[in-house]
């Protein structure tokens, strides 16, 4: 079962430890407190039964200093082919670049 989480007090929802936010097609995974976050791109979906189900998302690490311009902050970008493919890249993305010294 995924990790996911709300958080009674701030009602936040959270995956693997780290907060989620969504904005219409934008997923945006990470704490703006560490040096990256996630961004991830909902391009395409279908419905099944019912619920829409993403099948095209471009996921990008990008810096959180907001004095850098906004296409110098990406670091790294792919393109998945699903929520859980793009969920898995962003994490293993940020574990490794927020631990970078």
């Amino acid at each position: 079962m995924a990790e996911k989480e709300m958080t009674a007090q701030s009602g936040v929802l959270t995956y693997k430890g780290r907060p989620l936010l969504r904005k219409g097609n934008v997923i945006y995974y990470g704490s703006i407190s560490d040096k990256y976050i996630s961004m991830l791109q909902i391009m395409a979906s279908k419905e099944e039964n019912g619920v829409e189900i993403p099948t095209k998302i471009i996921v990008t690490i990008q810096h959180t200093d907001e004095s850098m311009r906004p296409k110098e902050r990406i670091v790294k970008s792919s393109e998945k082919s699903g929520l859980y493919e793009a969920m898995d890249i962003a994490t293993i993305w940020l574990n490794r670049y927020n631990s970078a010294k």
